[in-house]
């Protein structure tokens, strides 16, 4: 068993915050990336002991394996490819440039409601049937996961 001394880590409580909520900790992320890459045995335990699953992506950056992998996943997978596709559709149409947009924009309430209206017949095969619902069960994981 790894011995985990909370006192190396520093910026426990930032990581935690950062990685249950969906985000991806990488270099740019000075001073947390450095601190994992540097206790990352510790912080595997710990996070292992309350139920988490830190992986390091090859690419360099840190963050929770979602468990989110039921039979459900396949309608939300599609659900979540259709909203990306429906946001840059609509970003490109009102003449913006779609990948700023994607991540830059305020994506309210009353945006969903209009993307579910004119795009109706897709979201209905989802079970999608409101702004309200893509907004809770789509929108907002797809902020969490990342």
């Amino acid at each position: 068993m790894t011995h985990i001394n909370l006192e190396e880590l520093t910026h426990l409580q930032a990581i935690n915050k950062k990685l249950t909520a969906g985000y991806h900790i990488c270099e740019q992320d000075n001073v947390m990336w450095q601190e994992l890459d540097q206790h990352i045995e510790s912080y595997s335990a710990l996070f292992t002991a309350l139920g988490h699953d830190i992986k390091h992506d090859s690419r360099g950056f840190y963050y929770f394996a979602s468990d989110e992998s039921t039979p459900n996943m396949g309608k939300i997978s599609r659900a979540i490819a259709l909203t990306i596709y429906i946001l840059i559709e609509h970003f490109a149409n009102t003449g913006k440039d779609p990948m700023r947009a994607l991540f830059d924009e305020v994506n309210d309430l009353e945006l969903m409601q209009t993307l579910v209206q004119i795009n109706k017949h897709l979201f209905d095969q989802l079970e999608i049937f409101s702004g309200s619902d893509l907004r809770k069960d789509v929108y907002l994981r797809m902020v969490r996961l990342g």
